[in-house]
């Protein structure tokens, strides 16, 4: 049994999410799809996040098992070949050993999330930032994001739907950078809980635009109660960017 790990960039629109569904097609299936054209063999894609439907990945790293000892390169051509026109895309394929696990061996997480800051309506970026037309103060953003830093129960900020056993998180960083019209807000941890990053985010949408302050935020927080979120933002801006392992795991 040989196993690969994929880096994998993906738009997540016309995906119900990363994870295979019943009633819609998902980023897993696809992979795994072609996979199976390529070996004739049926497997099973982890990976290191399950993104939301309309969630994008810049660079998803997952993991596969397969009986055949294949050329890496050549089967990251293969993937992709038969991915097409999907937009899916194997950015790097290599041979790793069987210990080494997309979701168990990872030990961080980055997220970036995109705001358009403007007026105007987005032509090119439709379904890939969230448009939010009043101004935004991107310091207050990032100043009352700093309350969200460290070890929390974020119980608010996390859907009805997680299945997490705790609602206890560490963020390890948080930042709330304007480029332009552009805002991303990026927020780093080991793990986190469903909807986690998008709840962060919708409430600092407040607190940009002057209806929310440092207090309502931490307020927020406090309550550990999801009916004190103040926004849960769409999942158009929304990237899984990275995915962080010890350097030994994959010698």
């Amino acid at each position: 049994m040989t196993r690969f790990a994929l880096t994998v960039e993906y738009d997540g629109r016309p995906f119900m999410g990363w994870q295979r569904q019943d009633h819609g097609p998902s980023v897993q299936q696809a992979i795994e799809e072609a996979i199976q054209g390529i070996t004739a063999q049926e497997v099973r894609v982890h990976t290191a996040g399950r993104t939301d439907a309309g969630v994008h990945a810049l660079a998803m790293r997952a993991h596969f098992d397969i009986e055949t000892r294949l050329n890496a390169f050549r089967l990251m051509e293969g993937i992709n070949a038969k991915l097409r026109p999907q937009p899916v895309a194997i950015l790097a394929c290599e041979e790793v050993g069987e210990e080494w696990h997309a979701r168990f061996s990872c030990i961080g997480r980055r997220y970036v999330y995109k705001i358009t800051n403007r007026r105007a309506p987005l032509a090119l970026d439709i379904g890939k930032s969230w448009l939010i037309v009043r101004p935004l103060d991107v310091e207050a953003m990032h100043h009352a994001a700093q309350i969200l830093v460290g070890q929390h129960d974020f119980t608010t900020f996390r859907s009805v739907h997680c299945q997490a056993k705790s609602p206890v998180k560490s963020i390890d960083q948080i930042s709330v950078t304007r480029f332009g019209e552009e805002i991303e807000v990026e927020v780093a941890a080991r793990s986190f809980l469903h909807h986690q990053v998008r709840s962060i985010v919708g409430c600092l949408g407040l607190v940009g635009e002057g209806k929310w302050s440092d207090k309502d935020l931490n307020d927020a927080l406090e309550a550990k109660n999801r009916e004190a979120l103040g926004h849960n933002a769409p999942p158009d801006g929304l990237y899984f960017v990275e995915a962080l392992y010890s350097a030994s795991d994959t010698e």
